[in-house]
């Protein structure tokens, strides 16, 4: 028998894991899941901030959520995430690679090296790790889910964001590669959001931000709860058969790409 909709989507007896967990997209993710059924990971570089959100989860949802600090920019972070995970759980079936990072400069000339180098370690670097890990694990065990939060700008960069834009362009080649090393077991699928109401759109010109809403065919920049959806299905069964997927999530804004 064909399995329904409430089943395909269930989570019960997961465990899934976000970077950037604490706030924005990563926290209306962590929720999302967690209310699928999934034991979550909240995982971020504060960890009272990481506790707070794993205290109102597992209240809200009856679901464990554990707190970890962790700096996805810092190679030995992520190693000691995927063990803390590992070591509490005994497993992970879904990993949300959500973590970023976007400062803003004054202008192409003034981006050194200290901040290129930050900026690619948070956004790809520390992706890349992390997915090399728990694929591994996911593979030896019984499979699972990795996700990749990039941006809609990767495929249409501008000056103003170019060192984030191309780390997020290397976390698509990252995941399109995955797509293809742990078959069938493990899945790994890219989500590329737009302009979305987060802690990086905070440092926009207020007129920028209304701007983006005014021409993106929703008439609004996304919010945070917008992005559940389709974080859901590629971490549950309805999406068994997706795989090297390129999802934009923009209100149809880079619809002509």
């Amino acid at each position: 028998m064909i399995p329904g909709p409430a089943e395909r989507f269930d989570l019960t007896g997961k465990v899934a894991v976000v970077t950037g967990g604490s706030r924005g997209i990563g926290r209306a993710v962590v929720e999302g899941l967690a209310g699928a059924g999934a034991d979550v990971v909240i995982a971020s570089r504060k960890l009272d901030n990481c506790e707070a959100v794993a205290k109102e989860v597992g209240g809200a949802t009856g679901r464990r959520a554990l707190a970890v600090a962790c700096h996805v920019g810092r190679w030995e972070d992520c190693d000691r995430l995927v063990d803390v995970v590992y070591g509490h759980f005994g497993r992970c079936d879904v990993l949300v690679n959500n973590a970023g990072m976007s400062p803003l400069y004054p202008d192409l000339p003034s981006v050194g090296a200290d901040y290129y180098d930050k900026v690619h370690a948070v956004n790809a670097r520390g992706p890349f790790r992390l997915s090399v890990l728990m694929g591994t694990r996911m593979n030896e065990g019984e499979g699972g889910s990795i996700i990749n939060v990039t941006t809609a700008g990767s495929l249409r960069p501008m000056p103003t964001d170019l060192p984030y834009a191309m780390a997020k362009a290397s976390l698509n080649a990252l995941t399109l590669g995955l797509a293809g090393a742990w078959n069938p077991k493990v899945r790994a699928n890219l989500v590329l959001p737009g302009a979305f109401d987060t802690d990086i759109t905070k440092a926009w010109d207020p007129e920028m931000k209304v701007r983006a809403g005014s021409i993106n065919p929703m008439k609004r920049i996304g919010r945070p709860e917008d992005m559940v959806g389709v974080c859901l299905f590629l971490a549950s069964d309805a999406s068994c058969y997706v795989n090297g997927a390129q999802i934009l999530v923009d209100g149809g804004a880079y619809r002509s790409l």
